[in-house]
């Protein structure tokens, strides 16, 4: 018998399956392997400290089975997350992913400063949208609608707790998570130089038009 996939909140046994799903998608939404030496830099940077911090929002999408083949995750406040992410986070990875010379001159080295730099989540120009996210999905469970499921949950918890707006930033060249967002309520936010991301935000209000 098939189980049908569910959206249910991250469990702790759930933590190496979200690492395996971000290095799987980490590279422009897609395989982060053979082109990284070390892609665990990305969890280490994007999921991990999330359900390490605030696992109270993140949510997994199940198979059915207990897996978990996708993920949102996400903090309702950045400028609390950075500190603690600098303070309770960084000291438990920091050995692992030292801190390179600038300028990086590897890809890996490219990711690790990210890990090594919190502040750059705090951006003037998203201050109104105090919450971010990062969504995930295994490929052949992209484009089925559980993006939008893992979305509904994850802005409702954000409107459960009194959170008005979120933002996330996205690699520009994603297009097809451009769409995505698009589809969702999502619209961009102007951001000087913003390199190689574009910045996106939505209320948490209007549920019901996900």
């Amino acid at each position: 018998m098939t189980s049908t996939p569910i959206v249910r909140p991250y469990r702790p046994e759930d933590r190496a399956a979200l690492d395996d799903i971000c290095v799987r998608t980490a590279h422009v939404g897609q395989d982060s392997r053979g082109v990284y030496a070390d892609p665990s830099i990305f969890p280490a940077t994007f999921a991990a400290p999330y359900v390490h911090l605030e696992p109270e929002l993140a949510f997994v999408l199940d198979d059915g089975h207990g897996q978990a083949v996708g993920y949102i995750l996400g903090t309702a406040d950045t400028p609390r997350f950075v500190a603690e992410f600098r303070a309770k986070w960084l000291p438990l990875v920091a050995e692992r992913h030292p801190e390179p010379a600038e300028p990086p001159k590897t890809p890996d080295e490219a990711i690790v400063l990210l890990l090594h730099r919190p502040e750059r989540m705090i951006v003037p120009e998203v201050a109104a949208y105090p919450a971010h996210l990062h969504i995930d999905l295994l490929p052949d469970r992209q484009g089925r609608g559980y993006g939008r499921a893992l979305m509904r949950a994850f802005l409702q918890a954000l409107r459960d707790r009194g959170v008005a707006a979120v933002h996330l930033s996205m690699v520009t060249a994603n297009t097809p998570a451009r769409a995505f967002y698009d589809r969702l309520g999502f619209h961009e936010i102007e951001v000087p130089d913003p390199g190689p991301v574009t910045y996106l935000g939505r209320t948490t209000g209007d549920l019901d038009a996900l």
